[in-house]
Formats: C-alpha cells, structure tokens, sequence
C-alpha cells in the first residue's frame, strides 16, 4: 500500500517543508483541525486568525492522522465519518440519522481512527525497542552455547583419548566407538541449540511482517476491515516471544581399566538428567527509559528535522596542546576533547586548550581511540597489541588483548556499546567486534566472495542503521559492511587519488570522509548508500583535513594537518 506523504516523511525522516503556500520554511507543528504542516510562523499566523482560535496545533510528531476519505455506498454524496459501536460499522452523517441506528452509541469515527493509529506505532516501537532486540539477545544466547557445548565436547573428546592412550591397542578397537557417542551427544544438543536459533530467528522475521502489516494499516485509504476504525480490542496483537531451554552438557565419566571391561572403562557420555531450564525473557515492563534512551528520543525529533545546509558556517576553532597534528579527535565529557598525532601522543584537553591528561602510546596517524557510552575513552596501543581503557577518575586498566593483530583503529557503538577494532597481521587485515565486557562476538574479513575486504584499515566508525564505515589505506578507499558484516558498498572518491582519512556519521546518516591527498584536500559527505551528496569543505593549499567527529550539537569538528588546530563547522539545518 501507498503511504501518504506525510507518512513516508515521518517514517524516513526527511526534511519537512510547511504546507503553507508559498513558504518553503522548516515544518515543526501539525494543525489537527486543519491537517496541514506549518512552521513556526505560520502556526502563529494561523492561530492569530480569529476563526482558528480553537484550533489544536500540535508538534509534528504529536499530530492526529487524518481520517482517509471515503464516499458511503449508501449515499454517496457523503463521506464516511461516524461509526456505530452497536453494529461496529462505519456510517455517514446522514446514515446515522436511518432508523437501523436510532438509540445506538455512535462515536466520531476519526478519533477512533486516530487512537489506533497511535497504538499501531506504539506496537511498531514495542517491536523495534523490545521485541526484535530480546529476541537478538536470545538469539545469541543460544550461538553461545553452541560455542560453549564446542568446547565441552571438545574437553570430553581429549578426555575420551587420553584414556585411549593408557590402554593402547587394548583401546584403540574401543575408542572409535566412544568418539561416535560423543559426535552423536554433540550434534543431537547442537541440532536442538539450532533449532531454537532458527525459531528466534523465524520470529523476527514475524515481526517484520507484523511492523510491514501494521504500517499498512496506517497507510490504508480503505475503511471497510480497516483495524484502525475498530472499537474491539485486541485486533492489533504480537506473538509472545517463543520460550526454548538451555541445554545441560553432558558429563563423561572413567571407567575401570579391564581387558574384558574396556568399553565401561572408557567410560560413558551421557546426555545431562538435569530438567531442561527455559531461558530468561526479560518482562517489557521492566524496560524503563533511561537518560541515553531519552537523549536518543530527542535526537531522534532534531534528525526528523535536519537536513543538508546550501552553506557551510565556520562555528570556532581552537588548538590541541601537546599534539603536533590532530590526526584522530575524540569528543569526551563536558567539551573536552582527546587528540592524537602521528608521534604516539594522546592529550586530553578542554576546548581552551588547557591539558588535562597526556599518555604516550605506541600507535600513530590512525583512528586509535574513542570514548564510550560510559564516558570512558579506550584506546589502542599497536605496538603492544592491547586495547587499555582509561576511566573517569583517570585511572588505565588493560581491557582487550588481541594475540599476534596489531589494533590500528577502534570504535564504540552508540547503538549498543560494541566496540568494533581494525587490526593487522603480516599484511592480512580485519574487523573485530567486542561486547561492552571486551568478548569477541563477531570477525568480519571476507566479502561473500571469499575475497579480502581490508588491506590496511585505519579509520573506522558506525552508522545509525548499524552499517560498519571503514577507512582503508591499502584499498584508497571507504568500505561499508552492514551490522551482520555483509558488503554493501566501497567508495573510491570524486576525485583521482582518493585518499581516506578520518571518518564519521552523523545523525541524519551521512557517510562523512575526509580527502587526505594533497591535490584534493576534501571533506566528502555521502548518503547511508554512498551515494556522493557534495563536499562539505575544501581546505586551502597549504592544509588538508585529517579527522572529523560530530559533536551533541550536530557541529563537524575538523583536525587540519600540519597543523594542531581543530575547526568547528555546521552544515545542517
């Protein structure tokens, strides 16, 4: 079904124009009386009209959806506006007035259309905030489990030939035997774990097809079996969660050494006696919204609004003490501000310039640190292949070790908390996902192609919808791999010798990269497809820009080799 037009730009946000004639102005406010977009001015002008006095005119967001037209069949120079709780049909004016309805309850048939419009969204954020992430979390409960059955089994096969080992030949006869009791105990637990992993999986996809249902509901131009003219309850509903269990492992047991008992001193693997424990869903109403949640929501309402300026506005500019080049700046708490230089220099300052903390690192020109949703920064030492983490109180514990890969760049997720690492061994590179704890969840190194998608990453961030945005220096060029680390798409620039530096989102999701070759000099912003938008800075011939991040206002903050200075731009409206 085709959406409205207010509909798609709401549920895109896009940038919204007042429906004033004439005027081309940001819309913010919604008239339900009159259901039309205005801005600011024109809600003023329009409340100043004595006839609109009584009007409600309400933010955007907040707005009534408005009734779909549609002729009665009855009498059809009427519309359809008044439903009849008694029959549960929609009527007209004038069939209200027919002898079929006299004494019955009749109900203004647009609010009833407007309460449920307004539950069909509530159930569409239930889904998107509770549904489809417990289910995820559920979901990769149980490839946990799968890994740790791998390793039990594992520990009962080593287990299985040791005692092989003692008995030699006597053994060897019988070993197979137990190996293949052991195979059958792993693949029977590891065919159920997967099993529950298709039904979680099965049941997001449900809820997809339930968000695609229920926007359809909204977007409906018909009435008659419309839910949303419907007075019964319960006509817009979810499936409960599916409940699984947790598996037991299995526990191997010694048997005695005997040359007529060798099977029963093998021992035996048997399947857990433990009753079959279901797993922890945790109760929506426990879901209370926190601060980061609230700002999220409030982001949310400026990103409706925002769109690309026609101009660039230079906001301040301030210098780096301690750095030689901002080669990678990271936003903290309360405007303060970490840079790094290419000389292993990493400086915590407060927008004056004044220092607050210094550490000397290992690494150099790269995307090496960030500061998490904690407030914490952590940053990678290559040379020393670890990821340390730096506290509010200024206190560096080691948090992730990452064996023979040297950590070149590194980013927290504002979705989730995730931290995603670039690191290299002997010219092979790759993406790593941690867990705000520092496991590894996730390896991300080849196209579906089996061909290598990175050579030599050195910047890297996140996009609102998840997509992994990756500087590389060894391909010149930006790749993109969506959260379940699927190609999408790779930019080479607009310019030959594209160079990428720097690399980040913003709020609306443009792809903001910096051109770091001399003859270019270029800040570069593409949409979440990457598609070239335009570029939103170019930087005189003696300067290139390095770094960018975005800070809370929506501002672009720019480092500029060879010098330690930062600028601060805003390029959205």
């Amino acid at each position: 079904m085709a959406m409205s037009k207010a509909d798609t730009q709401d549920a895109g946000q896009h940038y919204l124009v007042c429906n004033t004639e004439g005027c081309q102005s940001n819309c913010q406010f919604y008239c339900n009386a009159c259901h039309q977009e205005m801005c600011e001015e024109c809600r003023d002008e329009h409340l100043k009209n004595p006839d609109n006095r009584r009007h409600e005119v309400v933010p955007y967001r907040q707005r009534r959806h408005q009734l779909p037209k549609e002729k009665c069949k009855q009498h059809p120079t009427k519309y359809i506006d008044m439903h009849c709780d008694d029959c549960n049909i929609p009527l007209c004016s004038q069939c209200s007035t027919m002898s079929d309805h006299l004494r019955h309850k009749l109900v203004d048939l647009e609010t009833i259309y407007s309460e449920n419009c307004a539950e069909c969204q509530g159930k569409i954020r239930q889904i998107y905030q509770y549904f489809i992430p417990t289910s995820e979390e559920l979901r990769q409960e149980t490839n946990a489990n799968i890994t740790e059955i791998k390793k039990i089994m594992d520990d009962i096969r080593t287990s299985v030939k040791a005692e092989g080992e003692r008995l030699k030949k006597l053994v060897e006869k019988v070993i197979l035997q137990k190996i293949v009791g052991v195979n059958d105990v792993e693949n029977s637990i590891t065919a159920m774990l997967q099993d529950q992993g298709k039904t979680y999986e099965d049941y997001i996809s449900y809820l997809k097809n339930v968000v695609k249902e229920f926007s359809g509901y909204l977007s409906s131009t018909q009435l008659l079996g419309n839910p949303m003219i419907s007075t019964i309850s319960g006509q817009l509903t979810i499936k409960s969660i599916p409940q699984t269990t947790k598996p037991f492992p299995p526990v191997f047991t010694p048997g005695q050494f005997s040359e007529v008992d060798v099977s029963k001193l093998l021992g035996t693997v048997n399947a857990s006696t433990y009753k079959q424990e279901n797993r922890a869903i945790k109760p929506m109403e426990t879901l209370k919204p926190t601060d980061q949640m609230k700002q999220d929501e409030k982001k949310s309402d400026v990103k409706q609004t925002l769109s690309l300026s026609s101009f660039v506005t230079k906001v301040k500019e301030y210098r780096m003490t301690g750095v030689k080049r901002p080669y990678h700046v990271s936003l903290g708490k309360s405007g303060s501000v970490w840079v790094s230089d290419d000389d292993g220099n990493l400086v915590h300052t407060d927008l004056q310039g004044n220092a607050l903390q210094k550490i000397k690192t290992s690494s150099d020109f790269t995307g090496y640190h960030t500061v998490t949703q904690d407030m914490d920064l952590i940053y990678a030492d290559r040379k020393k292949h670890v990821i340390n983490r730096i506290t509010m109180d200024n206190k560096v514990t080691e948090f992730i070790k990452t064996g023979d890969w040297e950590p070149l760049c590194i980013h927290s997720s504002k979705i989730n908390g995730d931290i995603l690492v670039g690191m290299i061994k002997d010219k092979v590179a790759k993406v790593l996902r941690y867990n705000k704890t520092g496991r590894e969840i996730q390896n991300i190194q080849r196209d579906n192609k089996e061909q290598e998608l990175y050579r030599n990453p050195r910047y890297i961030t996140e996009n609102i919808n998840g997509d992994i945005c990756t500087s590389d220096f060894g391909i010149t060029g930006v790749v993109v791999v969506n959260k379940s680390g699927h190609h999408r798409f790779s930019y080479s620039g607009q310019q030959s010798g594209f160079s990428p530096w720097g690399i980040c989102t913003d709020v609306v999701g443009h792809i903001i990269v910096c051109d770091g070759r001399l003859k270019n000099r270029t800040v570069d912003i593409l949409d979440q497809d990457g598609q070239f938008l335009h570029f939103i800075h170019r930087e005189p011939s003696f300067l290139f820009p390095c770094s960018v991040c975005m800070d809370d206002e929506n501002n672009l903050h720019m480092g500029q080799y060879p010098t330690n200075k930062v600028t601060v731009f805003k390029y959205l409206q």
